[in-house]
């Protein structure tokens, strides 16, 4: 018998030690994963001052890979799917879709997650289907992290501030700006607006004095 992960030698089960607690751990972090999306959504929540932001022009309001990892068919539709599955195997009734403390699909996340931690130790045992399972957490944490922590810190590229674009309502946009490799001038991936390498004095001057506390250092 070897582990469904690994490949490695098992005396008994169907995960090694090593991956069953490298499983555990990818599942204790997925809603910190799950929020941390949240800044490349862009900008998806309020403003430099506070205030919520309508985009100047938004032909694409949102990241779209981000935005289908923390929608009801990303993040938690996998850890739900698993869980539903996993019961099914044991002969259990499918869990019920009941609201968990906190709202929205962050507490779905969490609630999933830890719900197969809670039958990880049988799961790695006497689950079948174990490896396959791991496997695809390890890959759901992958995709995550190759957005908010990718290998290369250069493809996060370097943070310059917040968009002081203002919209029709006379509102500042507020989306992080990012300069990525090879790039000359900064496009708002939000608003759209373009930062020439002219404007960039300017655009640190306008900065909040306050920045959101969710944001990172500005570099």
């Amino acid at each position: 018998m070897i582990c469904g992960l690994c490949e490695t030698q098992l005396e008994h089960g169907h995960l090694c030690p090593g991956c069953t607690l490298a499983t555990y751990t990818r599942l204790d972090r997925m809603r910190a994963l799950w929020e941390q999306l949240a800044e490349f959504l862009a900008p998806g929540c309020t403003g430099p001052q506070g205030r919520r932001s309508q985009a100047v022009e938004a032909p694409l309001p949102v990241v779209e890979d981000v935005l289908s990892l923390r929608a009801q068919g990303g993040m938690v539709r996998v850890l739900e799917d698993w869980h539903a599955t996993m019961r099914l195997d044991r002969g259990w009734a499918r869990p019920l879709r009941r609201r968990p403390k906190g709202d929205g699909v962050g507490a779905r996340v969490e609630a999933a997650a830890q719900a197969l931690i809670v039958n990880l130790e049988w799961m790695a045992a006497y689950w079948p289907t174990a490896g396959e399972f791991a496997l695809s957490i390890r890959q759901l944490e992958g995709e995550v992290l190759s957005i908010v922590d990718p290998r290369d810190p250069a493809e996060r590229g370097q943070r310059h501030g917040y968009c002081v674009a203002l919209d029709q309502n006379g509102e500042q946009c507020g989306a992080a700006l990012r300069l990525y490799p090879g790039e000359t001038a900064m496009t708002c991936r939000w608003c759209r607006y373009v930062y020439q390498r002219k404007d960039w004095l300017r655009l640190a001057a306008l900065q909040p004095d306050t920045a959101p506390e969710t944001a990172e250092p500005v570099a």
